[in-house]
């Protein structure tokens, strides 16, 4: 399937476009693209990191915004609404948000490897009113299923 993309008139033309690491990997990377050598993301802090980027995403479809897994364990940085949607009618720039949950200040460089793009499916549903069926959980919240196999 291919996807269009728009290279904005700030995107660093020395970026490749959103590229897979690996020949099997769900998540293509994008890059940070700053007006600025770095931003400091002071702790507790949230930024609007922009990729200089926007895209046709095929109708059906969206793209998750998901973080990668190397930035969130080595620093503080996390996309604070994993998996962010864009929608498929969206042409805006393709914005990343990112927070800073460490004691310390982080620092996120221009062409940093920011987050990766997951493609999904999507189906829209129809809303009903109507009576529920009962199940053996019922309103069972947040670990009312237990912490342990359901076979031990």
């Amino acid at each position: 399937m291919i996807v269009k993309i728009k290279k904005l008139d700030h995107f660093d033309d020395s970026f490749p476009l959103p590229q897979y690491g690996s020949i099997e990997a769900a998540g293509a990377d994008v890059k940070a693209c700053l007006s600025v050598d770095k931003i400091v993301v002071k702790p507790f802090e949230r930024v609007l990191i922009p990729t200089g980027l926007s895209f046709e995403i095929p109708k059906g479809y969206e793209i998750q915004v998901r973080p990668r897994s190397g930035l969130s364990f080595k620093t503080g940085l996390v996309i604070v609404n994993a998996p962010g949607t864009i929608d498929s009618d969206y042409r805006g720039e393709l914005k990343i948000i990112v927070s800073n949950y460490s004691k310390n200040d982080e620092v996120i460089e221009h062409g940093m490897r920011i987050a990766q793009l997951v493609f999904a499916e999507v189906r829209q549903m129809s809303f009903v009113e109507d009576a529920l069926n009962e199940t053996q959980r019922g309103e069972g919240g947040f670990g009312s299923t237990g912490f342990k196999e359901m076979n031990s």
